[in-house]
């Protein structure tokens, strides 16, 4: 019980906030996401138009330890229409501040701003060996609706278009009911 005191007092001191352009660095993550970079800035300028939501974990003196990415509108309607139905990505807590709630607390921050927004369902997609995500996802009410082939491109911070495929499964949940 202490235990969970403790954890829940060090939640309550993480800024899960969206995010502001000088937040783009932390986002490489000293380097190790360094190849997301255009990824990164094309997000943040989608997001000053309305088009998706960028959230940060700040946790005070050491800065960004979380993200977690919804796009409001896509292509592929049945991931995200602009009304009812958001897609979430980019999701990621540094591993020293995994498995102590934080991932439950920004995917709750998230779903309450789209509920406000009157959106009805989160969707996503999680790599099919991402054993401890699903797990994730499932505790928290997603369930697994389609295979994804997962196949997608991007430029990286050299210019250089890069094709990645990561076997998926698609995972939605419904948050309420439209206003």
């Amino acid at each position: 019980m202490e235990t969970d005191t403790f954890i829940q007092q060090w939640i309550e001191t993480i800024d899960i906030r969206k995010v502001q352009k000088s937040d783009l660095p932390a986002l490489e993550w000293d380097g190790e996401f360094t190849r997301f970079r255009e990824v990164y800035l094309m997000e943040f300028e989608r997001s000053q138009i309305g088009s998706s939501i960028l959230w940060v974990a700040d946790k005070p003196g050491i800065g960004v330890i979380g993200q977690l990415f919804v796009q409001l509108n896509a292509e592929r309607q049945e991931l995200a229409n602009g009304h009812t139905r958001a897609y979430m990505y980019a999701f990621r807590i540094r591993p020293a501040y995994r498995n102590a709630g934080l991932g439950t607390r920004m995917m709750q921050v998230m779903e309450e701003d789209l509920r406000r927004r009157g959106f009805c369902w989160v969707t996503l997609n999680v790599g099919k060996t991402n054993y401890a995500a699903r797990r994730l996802y499932s505790r928290l009410g997603f369930r697994v609706v389609a295979h994804e082939d997962g196949r997608w491109s991007y430029r990286d911070d050299k210019g250089i278009l890069q094709n990645v495929e990561e076997p998926a499964w698609r995972m939605e949940k419904f948050i309420s009911r439209v206003l």
